[in-house]
C-alpha cells in the first residue's frame, strides 16, 4: 500500500494550487482517503475527506468554500484544490487512508500515509 502527496510548493496569498494523491497497491474505490496538514510547531490537523463512493466530502471550518476534494478512482488517484490561499495554510500536507469507505477524524483511524509535501503561503 503506497500513497504519494504531490503538487505542494510557494505561491502568492490568492493564490491556488492543487495536491495529488497518488495510490497503488489496494482498491482505491473501498476507501475513504483523508488530508492532512501539519505547521510548524503545531499539531497534525484533519482537513479534509472524501469517502470511497465520492457522494460525501468534509471539510474542516477553516477550508471551507476555498478548498475541494476529489477522487479519480480509475486514475488511483485524490486531489485536493486549494483556492484562496492564506498565509496559515502554510504547512506539509499529508493524504491518509482509512481502513473502510467512510470517513474519520482522528489521524488514529487511518491505517496509510503518504510521505507529504510542503505548501508554503507567502509573498
Amino acid at each position: 500500500v503506497q500513497l504519494q502527496a504531490s503538487g505542494g510548493g510557494l505561491v502568492q496569498p490568492g493564490g491556488s494550487l492543487r495536491l495529488s494523491c497518488a495510490t497503488s497497491g489496494f482498491t482505491l474505490d473501498h476507501y475513504a482517503i483523508g488530508w492532512f496538514r501539519q505547521a510548524p510547531g503545531k499539531e497534525r490537523e484533519s482537513i479534509s475527506c472524501i469517502t470511497s463512493s465520492g457522494g460525501s466530502v468534509y471539510y474542516t471550518d477553516s477550508v471551507k468554500g476555498r478548498f475541494a476534494v476529489s477522487r479519480d478512482n480509475a486514475k488511483n488517484t485524490v486531489y485536493l484544490q486549494m483556492n484562496s490561499l492564506k498565509p496559515e495554510d502554510t504547512a506539509v500536507y499529508y493524504c491518509a487512508r482509512t481502513f473502510t469507505g467512510w470517513c474519520r477524524q482522528r489521524g488514529s483511524e487511518y491505517g496509510y500515509w503518504g510521505q507529504g509535501t510542503q505548501v508554503t503561503v507567502s509573498s
